[in-house]
């Protein structure tokens, strides 16, 4: 860096207006760098407050609709799907995830239908449709095995794009799923459907309201995920991973969470050069909110700072619960 010294420089002379401020700002936050995830009913009307996540409900269809509809008005270009799914349907095998006529596949085909310039993106994983809750298949000792579990992801991968989604997002964690699935696609020649995987997950402590949200938490109960996601301590071990996704076909890699991970979003940005997406979890919605609630925090200058810290930690894009609510803001 050139050597500095002062009064020659005054680095404050850049930040003394408005215009000079706005004229030298390095990064900027748009309504197109935000994905919008949902939680999705198998209702027609109706909505449901997720008490951990104050101003997110589960939405039945009419609902969800409306989001759609509202994220087009904002210029919010993907909608992310999130199921809950019926107790009754649960089973240690999730079965449920690779029903062609199930909550995911019809959502995915109505809105399409509805709104075919909307981008929707659909989850990848077994944890909304397990009576175990984990993302994978167990075996008799409780371990969550790795390549039958992938066999599975990848037949429900298929089933989401043969209903026409424009985005599957890997989330589950299981080592060569990403492979497995690019080549099913190639296979069945759904070439433009776009893999976004869940990179570099980890195992946090930060997704307690999402797992009440889809209603997955009372079927963990006090199980862990640790064999398969991510030890917080790590981070050359996300190199690791978002290099193996992007060799097997990854078009976008994601790091989850997002403002504990921002040195992650950075390194992975840096070293690969791919579009990279970060998600602002259910925890990290709920702190924000709760300060806020308690008048500790200013909502809307938090939220937007929050966003923007993304941006310039190198994320192309941020999967946020405050997608509306920061796209109005831009709007202004």
């Amino acid at each position: 860096m050139t050597s500095l010294h002062f009064p020659q420089h005054r680095l404050r002379r850049l930040r003394r207006d408005e215009f000079s401020r706005r004229l030298v700002r390095e990064h900027a936050l748009t309504a197109s760098d935000l994905i919008y995830p949902v939680f999705v009913l198998d209702s027609d009307g109706g909505t449901q407050e997720v008490g951990s996540m104050p101003g997110v409900s589960r939405l039945g269809r009419s609902a969800l609709y409306a989001a759609a509809e509202r994220c087009l008005e904002l210029g919010v270009p993907v909608l992310a799907l999130f199921p809950v799914i019926d107790a009754a349907l649960k089973t240690p095998d999730g079965r449920e995830a690779l029903n062609p006529e199930g909550l995911v596949p019809r959502t995915v085909r109505e809105l399409k239908r509805r709104f075919p310039e909307l981008g929707v993106m659909t989850d990848v994983a077994l944890d909304p449709f397990t009576s175990h809750g984990q993302d994978g298949l167990l075996d008799d000792t409780g371990y969550i095995v790795n390549d039958t579990t992938v066999a599975v992801l990848t037949q429900q991968a298929l089933v989401q794009a043969d209903a026409g989604v424009d985005i599957v997002a890997p989330s589950d964690m299981m080592d060569g799923r990403i492979g497995a699935i690019r080549q099913a696609l190639e296979s069945q020649g759904l070439i433009h459907t776009r893999i976004m995987a869940y990179s570099a997950k980890y195992a946090s402590a930060f997704y307690g309201p999402f797992r009440d949200a889809v209603g997955s938490a009372g079927n963990l109960g006090k199980a862990d995920k640790k064999v398969y996601q991510m030890d917080p301590a790590n981070s050359d071990e996300a190199l690791r991973e978002v290099a193996m996704d992007i060799a097997e076909g990854a078009d976008m890699v994601m790091v989850k969470p997002g403002m504990p991970y921002l040195d992650i979003v950075r390194r992975v940005k840096d070293e690969f050069k791919v579009p990279t997406f970060a998600y602002q979890v259910s925890g990290e919605y709920a702190m924000i909110k709760a300060a806020a609630q308690n008048g500790w925090l200013d909502h809307d200058a938090t939220m937007m700072e929050s966003l923007l810290a993304f941006k310039r930690a190198g994320a192309d894009g941020v999967l946020t619960y405050f997608a509306l609510d920061a796209a109005e803001r831009l709007r202004g």
